[in-house]
């Protein structure tokens, strides 16, 4: 009976080493819809034989909702929140540090985009990818001189025609610029105003998309309108005539950020692949396949010449003049957030 019992305990502790081995090797990643090659995916899974069991969100305030409501048995371990909410995420204890020294691949980043105000140091989060919000139009459809600047969008024949991101604060930045103000204004009466703007402008929007916004272009659904840099490259592969314009009032720049939240369930698989994804040949991949700009400064000297040189996907000085990066409005998103509903609930 001893040696029975004997026998059983050792094969529950084989079953529970088993049982841990096995959860030690998936990596939860949540990350945006169709940002990230399935490539990539893979070949982590290959050399490290760590699963990636993989989620995506269509906006930051839905993956801040969800990664608020998780416990740290349901949880991500690695998530890609924007610029802004970075900031907003690290003030409320929801991230992780990231320890840089488990990172031999963050010294090949830009250091013109690391230890930015909104998270210093890199203590929380490391750059993935970094784009701009700015004006799409089909020239089958449209004259490419229609459009320059975000004021052109509430020209009448774009009546029904339009398409806008699914996103609060971008399209907030375009009332608030062609108004003249900040598109990181805090000031509740220019908010209200960019507000009263946006309400004239949504007889001419046919439809908001942050899933896949090149589509409408690419459907003939819409003729002009928002998109994200990265999501016009995909599309002129496909259509030629889609043109990327960055509006003279100035585009949104933000960048999207590899965390770790408190909440992670495996945060050495976390760093693991933060790191895989900082090798210059993985961020080459990335970005020639995504169509965004890489973060990564040596990943960028691998690139083909014909993307190193698109100005859709890498900016010239020039087109980069009144950009502003988005940041935190701290309180004040309370605000957007009320007349964001109302601008949505008006179209209802």
């Amino acid at each position: 009976m001893k040696l029975l019992r004997t026998a059983l305990r050792v094969w529950l502790l084989g079953l529970c080493a088993t049982a841990a081995t096995a959860a030690d090797k998936v990596l939860y990643v949540y990350n945006w819809s169709e940002y990230m090659p399935e490539a990539v995916l893979e070949q982590f899974e290959d050399e490290t034989g760590i699963e990636v069991v993989y989620a995506t969100f269509d906006s930051n305030e839905a993956m801040y909702a969800k990664l608020r409501l998780v416990d740290d048995k349901n949880s991500y371990d690695v998530a890609v929140p924007s610029t802004y909410y970075v900031s907003k995420m690290r003030r409320e204890g929801l991230l992780a540090p990231i320890d840089k020294s488990r990172l031999k691949n963050f010294k090949y980043l830009d250091t013109k985009l690391v230890n930015q105000p909104f998270d210093p140091d890199n203590q929380y989060s490391v750059p993935y990818l970094w784009g701009s919000t700015g004006i799409a139009v089909n020239t089958d459809t449209v004259k490419p001189d229609a459009l320059s600047k975000w004021a052109d969008l509430w020209k009448p024949e774009f009546k029904d025609r339009l398409m806008m991101t699914n996103d609060m604060r971008e399209v907030f930045h375009v009332g608030l610029r062609v108004l003249g103000y900040s598109g990181n204004d805090t000031d509740a009466a220019h908010l209200e105003a960019a507000y009263e703007k946006l309400k004239d402008l949504m007889p001419n929007v046919r439809v908001f998309n942050s899933e896949a916004p090149r589509m409408p272009y690419l459907e003939g659904e819409t003729d002009a309108g928002m998109i994200w840099n990265g999501e016009a490259y995909v599309a002129q592969e496909e259509n030629a005539a889609i043109v990327y314009i960055y509006p003279e009032e100035g585009v949104a720049l933000w960048m999207d950020n590899l965390v770790i939240p408190k909440t992670a369930r495996n945060v050495d698989n976390a760093h693991l692949f933060i790191d895989f994804l900082l090798r210059p040949e993985i961020g080459r991949l990335i970005s020639e396949e995504i169509g965004y700009a890489s973060p990564n400064a040596e990943a960028v000297t691998l690139l083909d010449e014909e993307v190193r040189s698109n100005r859709t996907v890498y900016p010239i000085d020039a087109d980069l003049k009144n950009a502003e990066f988005q940041t935190d409005v701290g309180d004040a998103i309370t605000v957007y957030e009320k007349y964001w509903e109302l601008l949505k609930a008006g179209r209802d």
